[in-house]
């Protein structure tokens, strides 16, 4: 029976539906009936996917564990530092006077992940992200290691705690910690570069207490994702579920079941031979369950395309091990696309692709226009606050500005200011510019015009920016003058 919520005499009761548990849509794998969650025991899986993932994650793991002592031109391959608003990607400086290019970027990535997720559904989510790569290819093997398979761990959690279990339990767990702290260091190390994280290890800890915070902070931040949290990860926080779904159409690909081929599932019996099965009206599938019992979300693949799958491709190297031993053709489980198990159709290149690829086509040229018109000095001129026009004895005007000078570069970089327009004469205070490597240099200067060269009120002037004989940049301002 429905229930029913009490409501007043004055407004019609609403009618909340009772959840079908015998549909996947209604709830989650994860969790019972009660709302308490469900701990997720997948079984080992081998296949040919599941190698060329195991390489492929040792590559991006390899990268990201080198990546902070990697230098191009004596700069970081990678580092965000949020602290000093300093960034640097492939050997290059950004600061915040980059927030264009920072901008364009953000840009890209969006498109490219609305390219991508159209043509090849969420092969990132399976192959190359974080979360999957940490969890699958080292927590989990770990815990395989220790455990042992799904049946031994589920039988080792229900067994009562004796000194086997317990030394189990303890030894996994600061496993578990000792990595997340390690990768906690890995990812700070690519905020303040690997020589500040150096520091922080080795000084004393009452000179670091920030440091040391953010170290523990992150390594407690993985540690709970990874030996608890888990899957809930990709479930609840992770938007790329729930994103999939606008941007998926029937011919992007996915890890999708032939239904069409599979169904009816019945199990095989012994000495029935596959025609037997087709001419009963059987198909492929034999309900072996295989492809849920790897899966690390918990979800019956032969549903559908659904939110919590990752595209680990478990259930195809699963499915794939299981036709070969009765004699089926493999692929059963495959990538694929709807229309390609509905039509047969191969993978097409859809006006809505190609209209994300132009944008991101002109986004990528625009970004690269930026990155090489970028100079490497940005200047700024103010006039100097508070300051009027002054006269002087031999009968010019004159203006104090004070120039503010980022140097973007990882060396020191002469500076040289030349008033351009109208003529005049520029002086700087303290004489001869040198900008430091990687910092922002404040200094005054002061622009004296003759009176025929200017106009009444303020007159539009010009000061050219060079480095080496090298013009950088173009600075426009305006000088006060008398108005008559």
């Amino acid at each position: 029976m429905p229930l029913k919520n009490p409501t007043p005499d004055n407004e019609k009761p609403s009618t909340l539906k009772e959840v079908d548990w015998s549909d996947f849509r209604d709830h989650l794998a994860t969790a019972d009936r009660d709302g308490r969650r469900q701990w997720m025991y997948p079984k080992k899986v081998s296949g040919k996917y599941y190698r060329w993932r195991t390489w492929f994650s040792w590559l991006l793991l390899l990268i990201m564990f080198t990546g902070p002592f990697i230098t191009i031109r004596g700069n970081p391959l990678l580092m965000m530092n949020i602290v000093e608003r300093k960034f640097i990607v492939l050997g290059q400086i950004f600061w915040p006077q980059d927030m264009i290019i920072f901008a364009v970027t953000v840009l890209i990535m969006f498109v490219g992940v609305f390219v991508f997720t159209a043509a090849f559904g969420r092969l990132w989510c399976g192959w190359a992200c974080p979360q999957t790569v940490m969890m699958e290819m080292v927590f989990r093997k770990i815990e395989y290691a220790i455990e042992g398979d799904a049946h031994q761990q589920r039988a080792l959690n229900a067994a009562p705690w004796d000194a086997k279990k317990t030394a189990k339990k303890i030894f996994k767990q600061i496993i578990f910690y000792t990595i997340s702290f390690l990768v906690g260091n890995v990812l700070l190390s690519y905020i303040i570069g690997w020589q500040a994280l150096y520091q922080i290890i080795t000084d004393p800890p009452a000179q670091h207490v920030t440091g040391l915070s953010f170290m523990i902070a992150f390594s407690l931040l993985f540690y709970g994702i990874f030996a608890r949290f888990r899957e809930q990860a990709c479930t609840f926080i992770c938007p790329y579920g729930r994103y999939q779904s606008v941007v998926l159409d029937e011919n992007s690909i996915v890890v999708a079941y032939d239904y069409k081929r599979g169904e009816k599932r019945h199990p095989l019996k012994r000495e029935q031979k596959i025609g037997e099965r087709r001419f009963a009206g059987f198909g492929d599938c034999i309900s072996c369950n295989q492809c849920v019992a790897v899966c690390p979300t918990g979800i019956d693949i032969r549903n559908g395309t659904q939110m919590e799958c990752v595209h680990c491709t478990a259930c195809m190297d699963a499915c794939d091990n299981v036709m070969t031993k009765v004699g089926s053709p493999t692929g059963l489980i495959r990538y694929a696309s709807l229309n390609g198990i509905e039509r047969g159709e191969k993978l097409r290149i859809t006006p809505r692709i190609i209209g994300y690829s132009a944008v991101l086509l002109a986004l990528t040229s625009l970004l690269a226009i930026l990155i090489f018109t970028r100079a490497d000095l940005e200047a700024t001129l103010l006039r100097a606050p508070g300051s009027m026009f002054q006269k002087m004895p031999d009968g010019h005007f004159s203006n104090l500005y004070t120039i503010r000078i980022v140097n973007k570069t990882s060396r020191e970089m002469p500076v040289e200011l030349r008033l351009e327009n109208p003529a005049g004469t520029l002086q700087m205070m303290g004489g001869q510019l040198l900008v430091p490597a990687q910092k922002l240099l404040e200094n005054s200067m002061l622009v004296e015009l003759e009176p025929t060269a200017m106009k009444s009120g303020t007159t539009p002037i010009s000061i050219g920016v060079y480095s080496n004989g090298k013009k950088l940049q173009t600075l426009k301002t305006a000088f006060i003058g008398p108005r008559n």
